[in-house]
């Protein structure tokens, strides 16, 4: 299979709201695709058309060779999705948890309880097997919805928000649970809030905006693209500095107290602020995700 998704033209509308419009991307076997993009931005929406719990409204959508719209049954047995909220079944352990989830997939239960005594090894949680729900922390939760994810065996694994809310610790635990996945073939879709999550973890990703893909490409490629290899941060510039600022070739933006920078040479653009003001702060790093993501879809706050 070369495309593990094919999307063309792909709309979703609710009466006067076009969540998303006329989005088109392909994702291939063995790779993890990230969905990116502030509150509102049509990720999730995208998203549920391809699991099949939202109908499409105009466009083409094909899931692991399948159209959504002719066999939606068949495209749900073989995906696996690991929900953005904790919906795990709070009277029953870990294990039974598995065990029960296993039962919609007509999964018989010695396969299925071969398969839950894998997967909590595999999501380091066998010494939980026993434990109640509400007895876990919030990174074990995440981790046994993953597991349970996985209890199909599925060819595609969803993961919306998987490491919201938890420790560094917790997060990187599941970041190389997700390499080993995809080192092991499954596809992986990922959406996230952490732009350093889908950096480590994305070979390609777009991000949206009101419905539509502003950019695709991997990390590496879209920050060269559009922010340079690093940025110089200005805190609080004084106005004959911010004057010079606004006569310059150099591409900044502003934002509360601060001014950045974004350019190929960092230490260049450093000497040639403070020959202007001397006593400016300013902070020299390599350009991120997180700085192409707010040059594009702004810094206001969404609701």
């Amino acid at each position: 299979m070369e495309w593990v998704i094919t999307a063309e033209g792909l709309t979703k509308k609710f009466e006067d709201l076009t969540a998303v419009d006329r989005v088109s991307f392909r994702i291939r076997p063995g790779e993890c695709f990230g969905f990116l993009g502030p509150n509102g931005a049509g990720k999730t929406t995208a998203i549920r058309m391809i699991q099949c719990v939202s109908p499409i409204t105009a466009g083409k959508l094909e899931v692991l060779g399948m159209d959504v719209t002719e066999r939606p049954r068949e495209i749900k047995s073989l995906i696996g999705v690991c929900p953005q909220e904790d919906n795990l079944d709070p009277d029953f352990t870990a294990w039974k948890n598995l065990l029960v989830y296993a039962r919609y997939f007509g999964i018989g239960k010695g396969q299925a309880e071969a398969r839950a005594k894998e997967l909590l090894d595999f999501m380091a949680l066998t010494e939980k097997k026993d434990v109640e729900i509400e007895k876990l922390s919030g990174g074990m939760k995440r981790r046994l919805i993953i597991a349970r994810a996985l209890m199909n065996d599925p060819k595609l694994l969803i993961l919306d928000e998987p490491t919201t809310g938890l420790d560094p610790q917790a997060r990187h635990l599941i970041w190389d649970k997700v390499r080993e996945l995809k080192r092991r073939g499954v596809t992986v879709i990922i959406t996230t809030h952490y732009m350093d999550e889908a950096q480590q973890l994305c070979d390609r990703l777009v991000i949206m905006e009101k419905g539509k893909i502003l950019v695709e490409g991997g990390p590496a490629s879209l920050i060269s693209d559009h922010v340079g290899s690093g940025v110089v941060e200005v805190l609080s510039p004084d106005e004959p500095l911010d004057k010079w600022l606004k006569e310059s070739a150099w591409t900044y933006e502003r934002a509360g107290d601060r001014v950045y920078l974004y350019t190929d040479d960092n230490r260049k653009v450093r000497e040639t602020i403070l020959k202007e003001s001397p006593s400016a702060n300013v902070i020299i790093r390599d350009a991120t995700l997180e700085d192409v993501f707010l040059k594009l879809t702004g810094r206001g706050l969404r609701d």
